[in-house]
């Protein structure tokens, strides 16, 4: 590899770098809090940021902050796109394992957003429409996200989103929360007993090891969702979620094959 080559590789990987640091920020940094957290001095900073506005993957603020660009837009809206055709054959069946809707999300941000879906056969199921994003703290899926921060980053997190309660019943504290979250860590799942919408049970497992923080979910009425349920469910959603993630991870597997 030629001097060049190599430098223009690395020029690649830092740039990379910084704007992953950047959406862990909430999508908005100034030059001193990436040099703090890359290591790497501000002239190569500044120089990788001028070169990322110019191609429209960032913008300079008024503030003189640096914000992630709209071309980015493109490239995470076709991602999701096809990370959610891979894991339908996935999310399919866990539909036929437990007979309820399978859902897949990743954190976005500060949100937790659906990519894909695939319905349960009852009459009476649950609807998310893919592309939806909701706050994390009160969804199964949100939490089992949520789960794998440190906890300073999701404090930071409650603090820039709120908690607004979807119901009665929704988490709206934020000891409260990292309470439940260490629950989530310990037992390796994540439930929403009515916190996103009255009289629905939602049941999540992170992805482990996926290239972005995912996680995969059943939900279904209260009814049908109930204690004895969930005992049968985790451990399909678990092991689902495992092969689910070595698909994702193997440049040589086919997803769903």
């Amino acid at each position: 590899m030629t001097a060049d080559r190599a430098g223009g590789v690395q020029s690649l990987e830092r740039a990379f770098d910084l704007l992953e640091r950047m959406a862990d920020q909430g999508g908005e940094v100034g030059l001193s809090e990436l040099a703090a957290g890359s290591g790497l001095p501000l002239p190569t900073i500044h120089r990788l940021m001028r070169t990322l506005v110019a191609c429209g993957y960032v913008r300079q603020q008024a503030n003189r902050r640096y914000a992630l660009g709209p071309r980015l837009i493109r490239l995470g809206e076709s991602a999701s796109r096809l990370l959610g055709a891979w894991a339908r054959p996935y999310l399919a069946e866990l539909v036929e394992a437990t007979g309820e809707t399978a859902n897949m999300a990743l954190l976005d941000g500060d949100e937790a957003v659906y990519v894909a879906q695939v319905p349960s056969r009852h009459s009476m199921r649950m609807f998310t429409e893919v592309g939806r994003r909701v706050l994390p703290h009160s969804t199964g899926v949100g939490k089992a996200l949520l789960a794998a921060l440190p906890p300073g980053e999701v404090r930071a997190l409650l603090a820039r989103t709120g908690m607004p309660a979807a119901t009665d019943r929704t988490i709206t504290e934020p000891d409260v929360l990292l309470a439940e979250l260490a629950r989530v860590r310990e037992r390796g799942y994540a439930v929403d007993d009515s916190e996103q919408e009255i009289g629905v049970r939602c049941l999540a497992v992170p992805v482990p090891d996926a290239p972005t923080a995912a996680a995969i979910s059943i939900s279904g009425p209260a009814g049908r969702v109930t204690d004895t349920a969930t005992d049968k469910i985790v451990p399909v959603l678990r092991e689902v979620a495992h092969r689910l993630a070595a698909a994702l991870s193997s440049s040589g597997e086919t997803p769903g094959a």
